[in-house]
């Protein structure tokens, strides 16, 4: 079995994750990301971008391994997909941009919001507005899309454009699930995940 590597999102906790990883197989290897200077996180001077956190998974990386990435990460991930392919065996996108231009898709602005929730975290994470949109049909490792029908930051309209530029993808939405779906819905999520990745 492949490592899974698990990405958050802007809140860079690596305990976001542990709900689903938890309900995985035991005998699956696990790394859970956390983001530097995001959310509640530990400052680092290095880290002063998303590049610099592509950078940072990648190197943990020495092997196809699978990602299974939430928001923001879900960025990271489509980069590393992108552009380092032989390095992923598998994806996982949740509740994600992936890189797609968000505009037209009814997404809300998450920033003001996540600002008062994480008022100490790096200025470089809310004042970018927007990352350069990436040619995910490129895509190649088979790729699982969970979207949750009751996020505004990430509506399902998103996932269903990603269905439908990423040819090896399937699209599962989560009744009544938000932007935290991974932690509210972890039952349904880590089942999902484990067909997707077994």
């Amino acid at each position: 079995m492949a490592k899974v590597l698990f990405l958050p999102g802007a809140g860079g906790s690596p305990d976001f994750w542990k709900p689903v990883g938890e309900r995985l197989p035991a005998d699956w290897p696990k790394h859970y990301f956390g983001w530097p200077g995001l959310g509640h996180q530990p400052h680092d001077p290095v880290i002063r971008s998303l590049d610099d956190l592509v950078q940072l998974a990648v190197k943990k990386i020495d092997e196809p391994v699978d990602l299974v990435a939430q928001s923001m990460g879900g960025v990271i991930a489509t980069r590393i997909a992108l552009e380092r392919p032989s390095l992923v065996r598998r994806l996982v996108l949740c509740v994600t941009s992936g890189g797609v231009d968000m505009t037209g898709h009814g997404a809300a602005d998450w920033r003001p919001d996540y600002r008062k929730s994480f008022p100490n975290a790096a200025d470089w994470i809310t004042a970018a507005r927007a990352s350069p949109a990436l040619p995910v049909e490129h895509i190649k490792a088979p790729t699982l899309l969970i979207w949750g029908d009751a996020d505004p930051i990430s509506p399902v309209a998103v996932g269903r454009h990603l269905e439908a530029r990423l040819a090896n993808s399937r699209l599962e939405i989560v009744p009544g699930g938000d932007h935290g779906l991974a932690g509210t819905h972890a039952d349904l999520v880590a089942s999902l995940i484990a067909h997707h990745l077994g």
